[in-house]
C-alpha cells in the first residue's frame, strides 16, 4: 500500500482514508497491473490541465479516481466483484479522457470509448491471473453498469458520480475542504429508490441540501464555454494527428498524455505546433464566446454533457429526491439546468482542423501555377470564406503584394473545393 500512497499528495491520501478507513489490501495487486498503472498518466481534467485557461490545484489522475471509486463501493458493499468493476470502469480511458469522445462525435453522452473495457481486461495476463486466483469471472467485473451502487443514470447518485464530484471540489473548483467531505460522506447510506433499486442516499435533509448547494458551484466547470472549447480543440488536434498518421487510435490507449504532447510539440507541421502552443498559452480572456460564428479564428460549435446530482434523502419514513423537498436544492438544480451557454466557442488564434498539410500544399501549388509565381518558398497565401458567402484573398509574393487585378484573377480561377482557410 505504501507504494501506491507515496505517489499521492497529503490531501489525496487523507481523502482516500475518508472514503474507506480500512484499505482493502487485496486490491493492490490489481492496482499494480500495467493496464491500471497507465491511467496514472491520464488526467481527470480531460486535457484542460495543460492550458492556462484553467488553474487546477494539482494533477488528479484517472488511476486515483478509479481507486477512489473502488474504495467507495468497498466501503458500502464489501463486495469484491462490485469493487473491481469500479476499479476497472475507466481502464479503457484514452489520453485526454472525454476529449476523444468529442473526437468521436459523442460530446453529449461521452461513452464512446467504453467498448474497449472487456478487451483490455481480457488481453491482460496479469489481471486475468488475479481474477482466476480470486474465482471471479470477467463477465462479473468488466461492466460496472450492472451494479447500481457503482453506476446509474444522471441525476441519481452512484460511486462514480460521487467520486468525481468530491475530488473535483478539491482540485478543480474548491467548493469544500476535507472536513466537509467527511461530513457529507458520513451521512450517506444505501436505500431503495423509486424503482426499488439500491442507490446511495442521504440520511438528513439539511446535510443533503448543503451538499447540493456546494457542488452546484462545481457543475458549470464541466460544461461551460471554456471547457467545451478546450476539449473540442484537443479533439480536433488528435483527429488531425490521426489523419496525418502521427498518432494511431491504439496509441491513445497506450501512450501517456505527456508523450502525446511531446509528439504534438515535435510535429513536423508548424501549423499544428503553433496552434497547440497558442492553446497552451491561452487564458480565459482569450476564449471566444458568441452566438455568431467567426471564421477568422478557431471557432466551433459543440454541445456537452450536463453533469449534476439530485440524490435521494430520508424524509420521515421514506426516501424522496432532494429537489422535491428543498426549495434551496430545487433552485440550485434549476439554475444549473437553465445555465446559458454560447453557441459558438473557440480561441482568438487561427486554426482550421480541416486544413491538412497535404491540402494546404495542394492549393498552394495550384495558386502558384495559376498566378504564374515560381518562387514557392517565398509565397504566403490566405484564402478566407465568410459565412455570408463573400470571399477575400490576400496573397504576398516576397514583400511585394500582387495587384488587385491579379488577386481577383487568381481567386476566380480557384474552385470551391480549394477555397478553405490556408496558410503556407
Amino acid at each position: 500500500m505504501d507504494e501506491f500512497f507515496k505517489k499521492l499528495n497529503q490531501e489525496i491520501q487523507e481523502y482516500l482514508k475518508i472514503l474507506s478507513p480500512q484499505f482493502p489490501e487485496w486490491l493492490l495487486d490489481y492496482i499494480d497491473t500495467p493496464e491500471m498503472q497507465r491511467l496514472d498518466k491520464v488526467g481527470m481534467s480531460c486535457g484542460t490541465f495543460y492550458t492556462k485557461v484553467y488553474d487546477d490545484k494539482y494533477f488528479y489522475s484517472t488511476l486515483t479516481h478509479s481507486v477512489a471509486v473502488a474504495l467507495i463501493i468497498w466501503n458500502f458493499t464489501h463486495d469484491k466483484k462490485q469493487t473491481l468493476s469500479g476499479l476497472f470502469h475507466d481502464i479503457a480511458t484514452p489520453v485526454f479522457k472525454h476529449c476523444i469522445d468529442f473526437m468521436n462525435g459523442d460530446s453529449e453522452h461521452q461513452e464512446s470509448t467504453e467498448e474497449r473495457t472487456e478487451q483490455i481486461i481480457k488481453n491482460s495476463k496479469e489481471i486475468m491471473n488475479l481474477l482466476s486466483r480470486d474465482n471471479i469471472k470477467i463477465e462479473e467485473v468488466f461492466d460496472y453498469h450492472i451494479y447500481p451502487i457503482a453506476d446509474n443514470d444522471t441525476p441519481m447518485l452512484s460511486a462514480d458520480r460521487l467520486e468525481y464530484t468530491l475530488s473535483g471540489g478539491l482540485y478543480q473548483v474548491r467548493v469544500f475542504e476535507l472536513e466537509d467531505i467527511k461530513k457529507y460522506y458520513g451521512n450517506i447510506i444505501i436505500a431503495k429508490n423509486e424503482k426499488n433499486i439500491d442507490e446511495l442516499s442521504f440520511k438528513d435533509i439539511d446535510i443533503c441540501e448543503n451538499f447540493i448547494h456546494d457542488i452546484s458551484k462545481l457543475w458549470p466547470r464541466w460544461i461551460e464555454d471554456e471547457d467545451r472549447a478546450c476539449m473540442q480543440f484537443i479533439a480536433d488536434v488528435m483527429k488531425w494527428l490521426n489523419r496525418e498518421g502521427d498518432v494511431t487510435i491504439d496509441d491513445l490507449y497506450k501512450l501517456s498524455e505527456k508523450e502525446v504532447i511531446k509528439l504534438i510539440e515535435n510535429c513536423k507541421d508548424s501549423y499544428i505546433r503553433n496552434a497547440f502552443k497558442n492553446f497552451r498559452d491561452a487564458t480565459k480572456d482569450s476564449v471566444y464566446k458568441s452566438n455568431e460564428p467567426n471564421d477568422k479564428i478557431y471557432c466551433t460549435s459543440v454541445k456537452g454533457k450536463k453533469r449534476y446530482i439530485n440524490p435521494l434523502v430520508k424524509c420521515d419514513d421514506k426516501f424522496c429526491r432532494i429537489y422535491d423537498v428543498s426549495n434551496q436544492a430545487k433552485e440550485d438544480i434549476e439554475n444549473f439546468k437553465n445555465m446559458k451557454m454560447h453557441q459558438y466557442i473557440g480561441f482568438e488564434f487561427n486554426f482550421k482542423p480541416e486544413c491538412t498539410e497535404k491540402k494546404r500544399s495542394h492549393v498552394c501549388k495550384i495558386a502558384r501555377k495559376k498566378s504564374g509565381i515560381k518562387c514557392a518558398k517565398k509565397m504566403t497565401i490566405f484564402i478566407v470564406i465568410f459565412f455570408n458567402g463573400n470571399r477575400r484573398l490576400r496573397l504576398h509574393h516576397r514583400r511585394n503584394r500582387l495587384r488587385l487585378r491579379q488577386k481577383r484573377n487568381l481567386l476566380h480561377q480557384l474552385n470551391s473545393s480549394e477555397l478553405c482557410f490556408l496558410r503556407y
